[in-house]
């Protein structure tokens, strides 16, 4: 039983570690917008 308890307690620990990583980039990371282009060729354009 002991060894559960220490495999739940890891488990809640790495959860936890992830959950706060994953707070920490949505809070202090700001995407950089920036314009985007995209050539298509003229063959899509033309609907053949």
């Amino acid at each position: 039983m002991p060894s559960l308890f220490r495999f739940l307690l890891v488990v809640a620990v790495l959860a936890g570690a992830a959950w706060g990583a994953m707070w920490a980039l949505a809070t202090f990371v700001e995407p950089q917008s920036r314009e985007m282009s995209q050539t298509i060729p003229s063959s899509r354009l033309t609907g053949r």
